[in-house]
């Protein structure tokens, strides 16, 4: 891995972490976050290093449910960790409705970007 690639994901993963952070505690305090929640804003770093690799092999997939399923991928962990991380703070917190929701973001999202970005001919 190339360290501009390398670069990238954990920047990426440092503002994922922050977004997620800003956003609970504009939902639920600042002071009532718990340490849990900080601790799994740290796995962001290595959930954006392992799945990195997909997006580059994406960019060059021609078929679309291929390049589809390499975004998923590319996304799904460090994606499940945001959302989990902060629907678990919720005191309506239900895993069905997190995973339905989730499941459904990812499949989504990963075809909107594989609609976007398919290769040049």
């Amino acid at each position: 891995m190339n360290a501009p690639i390398l670069r990238t994901a954990l920047i990426t993963g440092v503002v994922i972490a922050a977004v997620n952070i800003l956003f609970a505690a504009l939902d639920y305090g600042l002071d009532t976050l718990p340490p849990w929640f900080y601790l799994a804003q740290l796995l962001l770093l290595p959930a954006m290093l392992l799945p990195i690799r997909y997006f580059p092999q994406a960019a060059v997939t021609r078929e679309f449910l291929p390049r589809a399923a390499l975004y998923a991928m590319g996304w799904a962990v460090p994606y499940a960790i945001y959302k989990f991380a902060h629907d678990a703070l919720s005191p309506a917190f239900t895993p069905a409705a997190s995973l339905a929701s989730y499941l459904i973001t990812v499949a989504l999202f990963s075809m909107l970007f594989a609609a976007i970005r398919k290769p040049v001919r």
